[in-house]
């Protein structure tokens, strides 16, 4: 069956429309196997919910090294820094380090917080739209998408605005570690640990200048807690804040106008009942959520369905199937605004549900809000998706559209 499977995951098909192969194999192989991704995959949503309960058999600990071990030996040694830094940190822990790791940033990290940035969070997007207006070639994940989340997520964590081109930077190299499922590309990983390492440097930095002068801002806070993050875990939490937040919610972000673009009735619907986006939020991110797949390593021998899986395996419980289960969800091809009993998988479940959700809510809703009320909003051009496992992610999204009257 991989040898299938391989094929239906590696052609351009899949990548356009992942949701057709993900439905065929839910009917034909539920759990399958696939040595191109080098990890089982799940695509029932009761499979998938199953393995994201269970932390005592499902680890988030190790899967950096399972993909290094995918390297040459010779590259592998050279990457033992990356290594390292994943071997710390909220996101690739189990508890009891995940538990405590992640009370301490919830005291810092609160919902609380996002609503005190929400006046910033409308500026800084009215700035982006009209800097967008103004140029011959306007486009969204560009000129609004892009930028506001990584903005905001730096400024949150303490950079100054004239840095945040530096994260951006950092981030993109980083996050390349992940397209490729269960391997790694050798020029990318090096690519991310130079990454990784000036991003921590800087990190660093901030750290004592806060400590010798706190700001209302993350690293302050983190700073002063009186129950300590050690300075690893400290740095640790800023990258991942970072990292993982700006352009999952950046995808969420385009994905959501791509999505209302190209469903005008209910992009209609949203305009003339602003109040309804709380709700279209919720849409967009079952349909085409940033994060296509959780990851885990099983723990121990383990069935799920008819299939033995071997400890130390690699498992993507696939959020974005799970999200079109015919049997959680009716009519799950249909892009629906006004659904009702959505109980999406976009940010996880359980322990490592997303630490920023909060924010990425109030920033897509605001971003998305706004730009569905600029005249005459339309594509310029057909987008295409782009090849990649870890993120649904457009390549583009070129508008044509017209200045917002009267500001």
């Amino acid at each position: 069956m991989s040898l299938e499977v391989d094929n239906l995951l590696a052609d351009e098909q899949f990548f356009q429309d992942p949701h057709t192969i993900f439905h065929q194999l839910r009917g034909e192989a539920p759990v399958c196997w696939s040595d191109n991704w080098n990890a089982w995959i799940l695509t029932r949503y009761d499979d998938v919910m199953s393995v994201m309960r269970q932390t005592d058999v499902f680890s988030s600990a190790g899967r950096i090294s399972y993909l290094l071990d995918s390297l040459p030996d010779d590259l592998r040694e050279t990457l033992t820094r990356l290594e390292r830094h994943y071997e710390i940190g909220v996101a690739h822990s189990d508890p009891p380090d995940h538990t405590r790791l992640r009370s301490l940033i919830n005291k810092v990290f609160t919902p609380r917080m996002v609503e005190t940035w929400k006046p910033k969070i409308e500026q800084v997007t009215d700035e982006l739209i009209a800097a967008m207006l103004d140029k011959e070639q306007p486009d969204i994940i560009a000129d609004v998408a892009y930028p506001l989340p990584a903005t905001i997520i730096a400024q949150m964590i303490g950079a100054p605005p004239e840095d945040i081109h530096l994260f951006r930077d950092w981030a993109v190299d980083i996050n390349r570690l992940f397209e490729l499922g269960g391997r790694m590309n050798g020029e990318a990983a090096k690519n991310a640990q130079n990454s990784l390492f000036s991003m921590r440097e800087y990190i660093l930095k901030l750290v004592e200048l806060r400590r010798k002068h706190p700001q209302d801002d993350i690293i302050s806070r983190f700073v002063s807690a009186e129950e300590k993050l050690s300075i690893d875990e400290l740095v640790s939490t800023c990258v991942t804040l970072f990292v993982a937040g700006h352009e999952t919610t950046t995808n969420l972000i385009s994905n959501g106008i791509y999505l209302l673009l190209t469903h005008p009735e209910q992009m209609w619907i949203l305009q003339q009942n602003p109040e309804k986006i709380d709700n279209a939020i919720e849409e967009i991110l079952r349909f085409e959520p940033s994060v296509p797949r959780a990851w885990r390593l099983a723990k121990n021998d383990v069935t799920i369905g008819d299939k033995l899986i071997k400890a130390g395996s690699l498992i993507f419980p696939m959020l974005s199937a799970a999200n079109r289960d015919p049997q959680h969800f009716s009519q799950p091809d249909k892009f629906l605004i006004e659904r009702e009993h959505n109980k999406h998988l976009a940010f996880g479940y359980g322990i490592h549900f997303c630490l920023g959700a909060p924010l990425a809510r109030v920033e897509a809703a605001i971003a998305i809000q706004k730009l569905i009320h600029i005249p005459r909003l339309e594509l310029k051009r057909q987008a295409s998706w782009c090849h990649d496992v870890a993120i649904r992610r457009l390549d583009s999204l070129s508008i044509d559209a017209n200045r917002m009257p009267g500001g």
